[in-house]
């Protein structure tokens, strides 16, 4: 797998990251999601410090994470990729049933 650098601005920081073709786009997608939420909390709280600001978003993101796996695990929300599994696997059955009653 090769990998690129890409440089990226957090809170007008500058970082270089490594990541592979693939992925660079989901990167990107959390890159401007973090930097997003450090804005938020400089922006609308008294927290000052780079490190302080960081450490707030992880926590207001990892309460995010929370809430959502909380929710996937009772039905409350489904991962899109679960979906789509069990609609192929419903259309398979659906398929084997019809050609199962076109053979009559």
């Amino acid at each position: 797998m090769t990998t690129k650098q890409i440089e990226v601005s957090i809170l007008g920081q500058s970082y270089r990251l490594a990541c592979s073709p693939e992925t660079e786009a989901a990167l990107l997608e959390a890159v401007a999601r973090v930097d997003a939420e450090m804005t938020k909390i400089r922006t609308h709280s008294n927290v000052r410090g780079t490190d302080r600001i960081a450490v707030m978003a992880a926590l207001s993101l990892a309460s995010e994470l929370l809430k959502l796996q909380y929710s996937v695990r009772h039905g409350e929300a489904f991962p899109a990729e679960e979906i789509r599994r069990t609609m192929h696997q419903m259309n398979e059955q659906l398929d084997a049933v019809l050609a199962q009653h076109e053979a009559q």
